[in-house]
């Protein structure tokens, strides 16, 4: 009985680490866009920004499981692993996302919150993917 509750503490506390990871990941593509991003996805339904913050969920959460994976069992590590390599891969994604926008024409930030949908957004998307996919590989 007592490995459970040490197995769920565990969960409990990657899962805080996880939750913590992607509510920065959340403000920064509120920042990188125009206009609130809780207005755009929830009253507006807006899917380009819809798209753009879940595929940053995505990547932040490909990282942190790859962190979990590679602790081998070292809980300290594991977590400070997550932490770690959660926050460097959202430095990353911001990154990705000026690099991408300085390549593009017009505001990337501004395209990726238009109502009608616009190709722009897939790509983004798929650039935090790939971002997250890329970090989750270097950890293991």
């Amino acid at each position: 009985m007592q490995h459970l509750a040490t197995d769920l503490l565990v969960t409990l506390a990657y899962g805080v680490v996880g939750v913590v990871l992607m509510g920065i990941g959340y403000a920064l593509v509120d920042l990188a866009t125009p206009g609130r991003l809780n207005h755009l996805i929830w009253h507006e339904r807006n899917r380009n920004a819809a798209l753009l913050l879940a595929s940053n969920l995505a990547g932040v959460g490909i990282i942190v499981v790859a962190a979990i994976a590679a602790s081998e069992d070292d809980f300290v590590l594991g977590l400070a692993g997550s932490a770690a390599y959660g926050i460097l891969g959202l430095v990353i994604m911001a990154a990705a996302f000026v690099l991408l926008d300085v390549a593009t024409p017009g505001k990337l930030g501004e395209l990726l919150v238009d109502p009608e949908p616009h190709p722009a957004v897939w790509v983004s998307a798929v650039v935090h993917l790939a971002t997250g996919a890329i970090i989750a590989a270097a950890i293991s």
